[in-house]
């Protein structure tokens, strides 16, 4: 047959294939989440995430020298205090002692320099309700309320050294408010990955154990709704307006569709987190044999990338970095 359009030639060899590829995945491109938890002496394996665990301050330490070695671009920490340790501000989360914060000291002493050191900037670990926010009389969250507990966890957090802030809450000037306060307190040069389009989601669930949380009920008076695509380009050009180094999208599976229309328009580098909910699936199903762990892991992450994401935020990175290099 002459005259026809042979598109398989470029598929023809691994060589071939390699050439043409339009969409690389490299360590650099991914972010371990990690977990600390005050009180524990050994880690303590998530039973939701099977082979993620709650660290101790030692393992931490370990696996995050494991992780830059393998050649990831960043960390992103969060920290699980003890129940008793909750409030209804959430003030572990800006006390200089708490288990975020010296986390993040830890890390930026073991690792700082030869990766990114990125710090959660919510309180939903560290209040007894569970929000990410405080509440008014009725039990609402306060958005403008939350705004000054934010600047004051933000602010604790760049004396650690942190690298980046993210800011997940989604209350409405959260980038702004902690971009003044940052800059007022001279720390011009911390950066702010903004969750720029945070959904409410089913897929969450694993996330709350890892973390301890004492939510009850939902957040879907601040997180977005799943339904609305709209939304998610004006909570972006919000953020970008208001001073954000990077944007996020999140998750990443269900939402690959905003993320492309994120990466189209941003200005600043963009990021997608591979929630836990994504997670459990595909371990669950390769513990099965229903699929192979490997190629499920890969294929997933490059279809973030392809999507439009500069990083990736996956509990696989280490491991995959591995994988790639």
């Amino acid at each position: 047959m002459t005259g026809m359009d042979r598109p398989r030639r470029l598929r023809r060899t691994p060589a071939m294939r390699r050439l043409v590829a339009e969409t690389s995945l490299e360590p650099r491109h991914l972010i371990l989440p990690m977990f600390v938890a005050d009180g524990i002496d050994e880690p303590r394996e998530i039973s939701s995430m099977p082979g993620v665990f709650q660290h101790s301050m030692d393992s931490m330490r370990k696996a995050a020298v494991e992780a830059v070695t393998a050649g990831v671009g960043g960390l992103m920490l969060f920290g699980v205090p003890k129940p008793e340790d909750k409030d209804a501000r959430g003030s572990g989360a800006s006390d200089p002692d708490g288990i975020l914060n010296r986390g993040l000291r830890a890390l930026a002493h073991e690792v700082g320099g030869s990766t990114v050191v990125m710090a959660d900037t919510c309180l939903d670990e560290f209040t007894d309700h569970g929000h990410c926010g405080v509440l008014d009389d009725s039990g609402v969250v306060d958005n403008d309320a939350t705004l000054t507990r934010y600047v004051e966890m933000a602010l604790a957090q760049a004396e650690t050294g942190a690298d980046l802030l993210g800011t997940s809450g989604m209350m409405d000037g959260q980038v702004r408010a902690i971009r003044a306060g940052l800059d007022a307190a001279g720390h011009s040069d911390t950066g702010i990955l903004a969750y720029a389009a945070k959904y409410a989601s089913a897929f969450y669930g694993p996330f709350r154990e890892a973390v301890g949380s004492s939510l009850q009920g939902d957040r879907r008076t601040y997180q977005q709704d799943a339904a609305n695509r709209r939304e998610a380009i004006r909570e972006l050009e919000l953020d970008l307006a208001e001073g954000a180094d990077i944007v996020m999208v999140k998750p990443a599976m269900s939402y690959l569709d905003i993320l492309r229309e994120v990466a189209d328009r941003s200005t600043v580098p963009v990021a997608a987190y591979q929630i836990s909910g994504e997670y459990a699936m595909i371990t669950a199903a390769a513990q099965r044999g229903w699929i192979d762990r490997k190629g499920a892991v890969l294929e997933s992450l490059l279809g973030i990338r392809r999507a439009g994401a500069d990083m990736v935020l996956t509990y696989w990175a280490t491991e995959a970095a591995h994988w790639l290099s």
